[in-house]
């Protein structure tokens, strides 16, 4: 009787410590990079390393998201909804307007700063910064914009424009930034 219970309880623990042999979603090759915020590696390639400590310090006025502009140099920024990164209706004539300011720059090298709010992870606001600068980049070149020279970066969570816990303040912070670089 015991050896039985001995024999089944090995058993048992056996399948159970073993495990099924599927893999995880995405690591199986099929979905790597689909729809997964941490595919914006693949753009990595894309962006510039710059001082964080340089940049963040610009007079910061009050207002609504849509009233409020924390890009400099004549261009507008471009602001998203909660974990998004498309660009909305309502800023598509911010896109066309930073797009003419870029065509006038000349040879300047632009540089365009992806922004989060403070909710997510510090890996995941990284990405997701990256991924709004990206689809402003690609926004501008379907503007004729010469992407060459044009430079992403991410900031994540770490550059906010307010910081107070209000709806309103978390949506100015959710917003991709153009400069040029100097």
């Amino acid at each position: 009787m015991i050896k039985t219970i001995l024999i089944t309880t090995a058993t048992f623990s056996l399948f159970f410590l073993t495990g099924c042999g599927q893999t995880a979603p995405g690591l199986d090759g099929n979905n790597v990079g689909k729809n997964n915020i941490s595919d914006a590696t693949q753009i990595a390639g894309e962006t510039v390393t710059i001082d964080e400590n340089q940049y963040g310090n610009e007079t910061i006025g009050s207002g609504t998201a849509g009233k409020y502009n924390s890009s400099s140099d004549g261009f507008r920024s471009i602001y998203f909804e909660f974990g998004d990164y498309s660009i909305s209706s309502a800023m598509e004539n911010y896109v066309a307007s930073n797009a003419n300011v870029v065509n006038s720059a000349g040879a300047s090298q632009i540089k365009i700063e992806g922004n989060c709010d403070e909710f997510g992870t510090d890996e995941y606001n990284y990405a997701l910064g990256l991924k709004r600068a990206k689809a402003v980049k690609d926004a501008i070149a379907a503007q004729g914009v010469d992407t060459s020279k044009v430079v992403i970066v991410s900031f994540g969570e770490s550059n906010p424009v307010c910081s107070n816990p209000t709806d309103e303040c978390y949506a100015q912070n959710r917003r991709v930034d153009l400069r040029l670089a100097k």
